[in-house]
């Protein structure tokens, strides 16, 4: 098991991979970056990919495959129907979490669907330890609501609590006491809440939330989508779990689950996603939806090379020295920024490194959307694509009203055996800069606002010309270079 290095006494995240296909990265200059992020109406978003240096906006669908999954996806059976490559990838599902019935989907988003189609009525709440943007939008439109129900550690910004993902339990039984059984079709457990920077909950977490599951006979699900740096805290950070290998502390997690699904484009390094359980009525009542929305019950939506993938990617995935390298490299951005006087959120998580946006940019009010602004920024200043992960996340309610988020979040996404160490010193290097110069950044408003999932489509514009002002600062300290 490798974790951290020591080197001369510095901590220095160690790759347990080494490099053989390499991709040739460009760096435009700054103007041409202020000009990119003028046409994509300053949403990192609508950026295009030959304009990005390091696209840290996401690690779904860009995490680096292995060899191994490179050469299995040579290996796939085509047929429409009873294709081997399927039976593989049910057969591992069932290895790892102990599932009987497997539904292919083309990612997460998709299993949502499904789950929400097949469960929420109008009325439903659904408590969760916190949301995500396509959850909660997805039980919206069946009718429901959510309710989170996150501990009062999991929205200090600092904070050397291990497991702020945790849900609280006194929570959980006032809500289901004051809603009643019959309005609750499910509890939602995420691993490594994303809104919240990659915060993980404890498996001891897990099986009190299970024992009140049980008392009230409700169904718990988990969304282990990031799965992998959920575990990999678990390891490290929980008593109880330092003595049993991966493969048991998820086998554990599973087992206390009803309903697992996950996007294969965090988990597995592919690109597709999926469903398991045991309870045949649940696996019954979904299963009609699986060819509704996604393909045959044999390849739901993906493509059977990427399945072959996950098969692997997912066997990779039980292995301590892959699933460190995420946490790992996060941890030492975070502690990089943390040396510069930059804000950030502690403890490190996973999906990426969290910048707050409130503590960098305090004097821009958060109906201008600060993380957005500073997500905008970044970019202009470094070629480095974050994403937005605060109130343009949110979206209005019945009455047209924005709610303002309870984070104003840059996350700064950590694909898997991507990025170099020397690119993460030069995003912590930019970033730094920014936040010397941060009263130079002003506001943004939306100038194109669509009623669902805004922060994807939406296009927004400056209240000044402070972009201008920006890279004029920018090329007096740096010149002409990039």
């Amino acid at each position: 098991m490798s974790e951290v290095k020591f080197y001369y006494g510095e901590n220095i995240p160690l790759e347990m991979h080494k490099v053989r296909i390499v991709q040739k990265l460009n760096l435009p200059p700054v103007e041409r970056r202020l000009e990119a992020m003028k046409e994509a109406g300053y949403n990192t978003f609508l950026l295009k990919n030959k304009d990005i240096f390091m696209d840290m906006l996401t690690d779904s669908g860009v995490n680096a495959m292995s060899d191994r999954q490179q050469a299995a996806m040579m290996l796939a059976d085509d047929s429409y129907a009873g294709s081997e490559t399927f039976t593989k990838l049910e057969n591992k599902i069932e290895e790892i979490f102990g599932k009987k019935y497997f539904l292919p989907t083309h990612q997460g988003r998709a299993c949502e669907n499904i789950i929400a189609q097949s469960l929420v009525k109008k009325d439903s709440v659904v408590p969760m330890n916190y949301h995500f943007t396509t959850t909660q939008a997805h039980i919206t439109l069946n009718g429901g609501s959510v309710k989170e129900i996150f501990t009062d550690e999991a929205l200090k910004l600092t904070s050397d609590c291990p497991f702020k993902g945790n849900l609280d339990i006194d929570k959980l039984i006032d809500v289901i006491e004051s809603n009643g059984v019959e309005n609750i079709p499910f509890v939602r457990m995420e691993a490594g809440t994303n809104l919240i920077g990659g915060q993980p909950f404890s498996l001891e977490n897990m099986k009190e939330v299970r024992k009140v599951c049980d008392q009230y006979g409700l169904t718990l699900i988990l969304d282990a989508s990031l799965l992998a740096d959920n575990l990999y805290f678990i390891k490290i950070r929980e008593e109880q779990c330092k003595d049993m290998s991966i493969r048991e502390i998820t086998r554990e997690m599973a087992d206390l689950a009803d309903i697992i699904y996950f996007s294969a484009r965090k988990l597995g390094c592919a690109r597709g996603g999926g469903i398991c359980t045991s309870n045949e009525e649940m696996y019954m009542k979904m299963r009609e939806y699986i060819t509704l929305y996604e393909g045959f019950l044999t390849y739901g939506g993906m493509s059977v090379r990427e399945m072959e993938a996950i098969t692997v990617g997912l066997d990779e995935t039980m292995d301590m020295d892959m699933i460190n390298q995420g946490p790992q490299f996060i941890a030492y951005m975070t502690e990089e920024l943390q040396k510069k006087g930059v804000p950030v959120i502690t403890p490190a998580g996973g999906l990426g490194c969290h910048i707050n946006a409130m503590g960098f940019v305090d004097h821009i009010p958060q109906n201008e959307y600060p993380a957005g602004v500073l997500a905008a920024a970044i970019y202009i200043i470094s070629g480095v694509r974050g994403m937005e992960r605060g109130t343009m996340s949110e979206q209005r309610d019945e009455n047209g009203n924005e709610p303002l988020a309870n984070m104003e979040l840059v996350r700064l996404a950590m694909p898997r055996r991507v990025f170099t160490l020397s690119q993460v010193k030069y995003a912590a290097d930019r970033i730094a800069w920014l936040y010397e110069n941060r009263k130079l950044i002003g506001g943004l408003k939306f100038v194109d606002e669509p009623k669902v999932l805004r922060f994807f489509f939406g296009k927004l514009d400056t209240l000044s010309d402070w972009p201008t002002e920006l890279m004029k600062k920018f090329k007096e300290d740096f010149g002409d270079s990039l």
